[in-house]
């Protein structure tokens, strides 16, 4: 059995975290535990940021990872990898927008916002689960490449 590979687990390892406590700050703010819900997104945002350092830094210094699964799977795959990043964007600029509108103290947008934020994020972080389980444990890995390559194939 092959290894798994290191970089993209711990990456997935972070995103899942940062997920799971923006998961218990939800819960804290339902409580009105208003100082441990910050403390928690922030963590959160902490967790989110550590994911993108090193998936940033693997995409520069190594590249990515192609399909390595049928072709007959590859398109639904493809679609779905297009889905998840654009997701993660979305997600990104919400959680930013959702940390500065609390950090601000208003709280009137941070309240219709952060709901939304959320589940984009719980979304991004089983998409992205989803993503690393094609690519390195139900299937082998293809070669690792430019984004471009590895996402299009060209």
């Amino acid at each position: 059995m092959d290894s798994i590979p290191v970089l993209p687990t711990i990456s997935t390892t972070f995103i899942v975290l940062s997920a799971i406590t923006v998961a218990i700050g939800w819960g804290q703010i339902k409580q009105r535990k208003r100082e441990a819900h910050k403390k928690t997104m922030v963590l959160a945002a902490v967790f989110a940021l550590i994911f993108f350092i090193i998936y940033a830094s693997r995409t520069i210094f190594i590249g990515n990872t192609s399909f390595g699964g049928p072709d007959t799977v590859k398109i639904y795959y493809t679609i779905f990898l297009i889905f998840h990043i654009t997701l993660a964007t979305v997600g990104a600029v919400l959680g930013i927008m959702s940390l500065y509108s609390g950090y601000k103290n208003n709280f009137s947008f941070h309240r219709r916002l952060g709901p939304i934020t959320s589940f984009v994020w719980f979304f991004t972080a089983i998409t992205g689960v989803a993503v690393y389980l094609l690519l390195y444990i139900f299937y082998h890995g293809g070669e690792t490449t430019s984004l471009i390559k590895a996402i299009l194939g060209f």
